[in-house]
C-alpha cells in the first residue's frame, strides 16, 4: 500500500508577530483597559449626551480636589502611552518589521 504519511515533527512554528510588534500589542491593551478604567473614575461633569436631551442639571463646583487633579494627569498620562503606542505600531506596520 503506498499510501502517503506526513511527518509531523519536521513541522516548523513561524511567530506571527515580530517581539518589538508582540511587546507593543500588550502593552496597548494593557493601557487600554487602564484608560478605559480612569475615564469611567473621573466625576462627570455635564456636557454630554445627557445634556443634550435635558438630563443636564449639574450645579457648578467651585474647584476640584487634589484628587481629581491627580486622576487627570494620571489618565492624560496613559493617554499619552497608549497613543504613542499606536503611533509605534504604525510605523513598525509600515517598516515591515
Amino acid at each position: 500500500m503506498g499510501g502517503s504519511w506526513v511527518n509531523m515533527s519536521v513541522v516548523t512554528f513561524l511567530p506571527l508577530m515580530s517581539w518589538p510588534v508582540l511587546t507593543l500589542s500588550i502593552v496597548l491593551v494593557i493601557t487600554s483597559i487602564i484608560l478605559s478604567a480612569f475615564v469611567l473614575l473621573h466625576k462627570s461633569r455635564g456636557g454630554g449626551m445627557s445634556d443634550l436631551f435635558g438630563g443636564g442639571m449639574t450645579t457648578g463646583t467651585g474647584g476640584t480636589s487634589v484628587a481629581e487633579r491627580n486622576l487627570d494627569r494620571i489618565t492624560v498620562a496613559v493617554a499619552l502611552v497608549w497613543f504613542a503606542c499606536i503611533v509605534a505600531l504604525l510605523a513598525l506596520y509600515r517598516l515591515g518589521i
